[in-house]
């Protein structure tokens, strides 16, 4: 009996030994944060250091509307439990610019920076679209090798790879999801150096072809803009939208770490939640805050629809899910920033509707559907 208590006393001597040097070199190396920190979760926003995206100019104001009895658009008799039950940290509702329903919950106020996860891929998007704008990008059909050349120096292929490509996760490169602290989604979340990150990527096959959620795509997305604009992409973000789109407050965006100090482009942008709802409205108004044109309307259409620009996937625009989500089809029009754990900016330009769901977990499968419940009690409430 003695051997196996002494194998058990040193394999536990072993975890800890290794647990403690995961937490003594998480800023040194990325399995250690996957060791010591395990899963993702909403507390990261404290964990990664971050870069400030400080607002500019005047605010968007979103002045209270008419109160949405919530409730009655779920046809549920209590709206606050439901939230409460499912996790949800903060839920707005913005129809024709005001604000219609705004509820925290736990230690979470309008004051309060909650982090994006996937939503931010949508802000990335839209960056990648100013960029264009800004002719600093020639197209989304541009090589990402013009801004990337060293990618050849692995393989040729690369040279097929475009903007448009990586924007609609078609790009062809190999990922793979195992929760291993050495796998692709663990190394794209937890790496510290997320530039030798992107440029580690993989050619598995031709581009175009294939759609795969792939945290790679927005690894290079983010070289790409770092070097066609020669700015940090959150410093980016401050002059090109989050200042132009009326935000009430600084954003951060978290970095892979202070010593590379590259944004983490696949969920890393945190913000307060009102304006997250005014990112939505940008979208739901074609790209205007008021009488300025912020984002080219040809782009908020190209990157909220469905169709031949934006293949392979028939739900999936450039960053924003515009079709089946989770089993759940989203009505024609509408289109969805949608993130780990159940954040959610829904904007429904027909109905002039902005919902902004963000939580600790997803509680439940159908938010869409939620959402789209929304949209037709306002729509019925103002015919």
């Amino acid at each position: 009996m003695r051997l196996p208590v002494r194998l058990l006393l040193a394999a536990l001597l072993l975890t800890g030994v290794v647990y403690a040097g995961a937490w003594a070199t998480v800023d040194r190396y990325g399995a250690s944060r996957a060791i010591a920190w395990l899963g993702a979760d909403t507390g990261d926003v404290e964990r990664f250091p971050s870069r400030a995206v400080p607002r500019g100019g005047p605010v968007l104001e979103l002045p209270p509307g008419p109160t949405l009895d919530l409730a009655a658009a779920w046809d549920v008799d209590d709206a606050d439990a439901l939230l409460e039950q499912t996790q949800t940290a903060a839920f707005l509702v913005v129809h024709d610019g005001r604000l219609r329903y705004e509820h925290y919950l736990g230690d979470n106020g309008p004051e309060v920076l909650r982090t994006s996860f996937s939503v931010a891929k949508s802000v990335v998007s839209t960056l990648i679209g100013l960029a264009i704008d800004d002719g600093a990008i020639q197209s989304l059909d541009e090589p990402i090798t013009d801004f990337v050349p060293e990618l050849l120096d692995r393989d040729a292929r690369f040279a097929d790879i475009t903007v448009r490509d990586l924007l609609t996760m078609s790009s062809g490169l190999s990922y793979v999801e195992r929760s291993l602290p050495w796998s692709d989604d663990a190394q794209t979340y937890y790496g510290t150096d997320l530039r030798a990150t992107a440029l580690s990527a993989r050619v598995d096959h031709r581009p175009g072809e294939q759609f795969l959620y792939n945290n790679y795509n927005l690894l290079l997305e983010g070289l790409v803009l770092e070097r066609a604009t020669g700015a940090p992409v959150a410093e980016y973000l401050s002059a090109r939208l989050w200042g132009p789109m009326g935000a009430e407050a600084d954003a951060t965006w978290s970095l892979d770490s202070d010593r590379s100090g590259f944004e983490k482009m696949e969920s890393g942008l945190n913000a307060v939640a009102r304006d997250y709802a005014r990112f939505g409205l940008l979208f739901a108004n074609g790209g205007r805050v008021g009488d300025r044109q912020v984002v080219p309307p040809a782009w908020v259409e190209l990157a909220t629809s469905r169709g031949e620009e934006t293949r392979p996937h028939p739900g999936y625009g450039l960053h924003w899910w515009t079709g089946d989500f989770a089993g759940t089809a989203l009505p024609d029009g509408h289109a969805m920033a949608a993130g780990n754990f159940g954040q959610f900016v829904y904007v429904a330009p027909d109905a002039a509707v902005v919902v902004v769901r963000l939580g600790d977990d997803h509680g439940t499968d159908d938010w869409p559907a939620r959402f789209a419940q929304i949209v037709e009690h306002v729509r019925t409430d103002a015919a």
